[in-house]
């Protein structure tokens, strides 16, 4: 009996250990990712006199807002000072029909290769999948003169039609495989009462997608809202999206460098992906945990 209850007593000591442990290695962590952002806040706030002090980590002695609506309205992205409200109203304008047109084409696309089988489904989705795995630097020029020849290069339309291509992959694997995980009785039923394709996508599989378009939307938001390539080379300056703009900001070679003007565009280019993932992170843990996101 006395070694049993020695090994339960050591046992019992090295629980609150572990714990401790954990947490200890939690809070570094913490601090190794949050430490930037937490730069990033405070030098936004601080005036270019308290920024050379070197007071790096301090807290701001007076918190100035002027610097952000600098950088909203009045920086120069180039030629131009006009701030970051052209590229966000250009980044707007790319990301919401890219991410419509995305999802819709990727929800019908994982409908068919799941549900209806097409001839060639599978060789058609493992065609898709390595697409999706080549890295889209190498698939910018055809896409240039692609984009050239049908009169899309430099306009809006153009950008679109890029990140729709490339997010086609992505999206259609994550529906394929979620509604792989859906009973096929209940394909066979729904076809037994009549209803067609069309009729079956929107009435019983759409519904039920909802954690699942949450996934593909966070996902998707993301990439092409912080997406420079792309909008650097098929939207000209006309189209030019956030974060265009924010590196000529940033790299501008004129004047004082104005390091609480650069903090501030930097947060207001990231802040609509950081608004978008909070107010849709419980679908999107529903979502992966449905079989989003399952092989």
């Amino acid at each position: 009996m006395k070694p049993a209850n020695a090994l339960i007593r050591r046992k019992t000591l090295s629980a609150p250990l572990s714990r401790v442990l954990v947490y200890l290695l939690l809070i570094v962590i913490a601090v190794v990712v949050l430490l930037p952002l937490y730069v990033m806040i405070v030098t936004a706030f601080k005036s270019m006199e308290e920024i050379r002090s070197g007071t790096l980590l301090s807290l701001p002695h007076a918190f100035g807002f002027e610097h952000w609506w600098k950088a909203w309205n009045s920086a120069c992205t180039g030629l131009r000072c006009e701030g970051l409200k052209v590229g966000f109203v250009n980044s707007f304008l790319i990301t919401v029909p890219s991410l419509v047109l995305a999802i819709a084409a990727g929800a019908v696309t994982g409908y068919a290769l799941s549900f209806w089988r097409v001839r060639f489904a599978n060789v058609l989705f493992t065609v898709m999948l390595i697409g999706g795995f080549f890295p889209y630097q190498v698939l910018i020029y055809p896409l240039v003169r692609i984009t050239s020849t049908v009169g899309l290069f430099n306009s809006l339309a153009g950008v679109i039609f890029v990140h729709v291509v490339f997010a086609l992959p992505v999206v259609t694997l994550l529906f394929r495989n979620y509604f792989a995980s859906i009973p096929i009785d209940l394909f066979k039923a729904a076809r037994v009462d009549g209803a067609g394709y069309w009729r079956f996508f929107f009435s019983i599989l759409l519904p039920m997608s909802v954690p699942m378009i949450a996934v593909a939307g966070i996902l998707q938001v993301t990439f092409i809202w912080n997406d420079y390539i792309v909008g650097l080379v098929f939207g000209g300056i006309n189209y030019a999206p956030m974060t265009v703009q924010l590196n000529n900001i940033v790299h501008s070679t004129y004047g004082e460098r104005e390091y609480n003007v650069e903090m501030a565009a930097t947060l207001l280019t990231s802040i609509i992906p950081l608004l978008v993932y909070f107010t849709s992170g419980r679908w999107f843990v529903r979502g992966v945990a449905s079989g989003a996101v399952k092989g």
